[in-house]
């Protein structure tokens, strides 16, 4: 009987491991094709074509689609989300907060931000 769940774990730890090395390859795929995937049913598709830049500088920190960041304005207001990307002729980016609102602010309104993770980590 103990020699069965000693098995029965052993099981389970290579079916996750194998899971993790599955995910870790697909986000290399996407990495790859240039593919920024943004895991929300919240964002409409017109959204995503409305911004034209997934690769900018901001205070001369390059951040990309994608992008977890923690952003706080001139008016003390804080977002925390993931960037969908920037309108260059607005000079403003669009984030969409972990509540599912969709933001468009001004570059001019950001007086603070931090990133908290980047899209892609594993392989840059």
């Amino acid at each position: 009987m103990f020699d069965f769940f000693i098995s029965l774990i052993i099981i389970a730890e290579i079916a996750s491991l194998f899971g993790y090395v599955l995910v870790v390859l697909k986000e290399k795929y996407y990495l790859k094709k240039n593919i920024i995937l943004i895991d929300n049913k919240y964002i409409s598709n017109d959204e995503i074509e409305d911004t034209d830049l997934y690769e900018f500088l901001l205070d001369g920190t390059k951040l990309k689609a994608g992008d977890e960041v923690t952003i706080q304005t001139k008016t003390n207001e804080k977002y925390k989300g993931v960037i969908i990307g920037a309108i260059a002729k607005e000079h403003s980016i669009k984030i969409i907060t972990y509540t599912n609102e969709i933001i468009k602010l001004r570059i001019d309104t950001i007086r603070e931000f931090k990133i908290l993770g980047k899209y892609g980590k594993f392989f840059n």
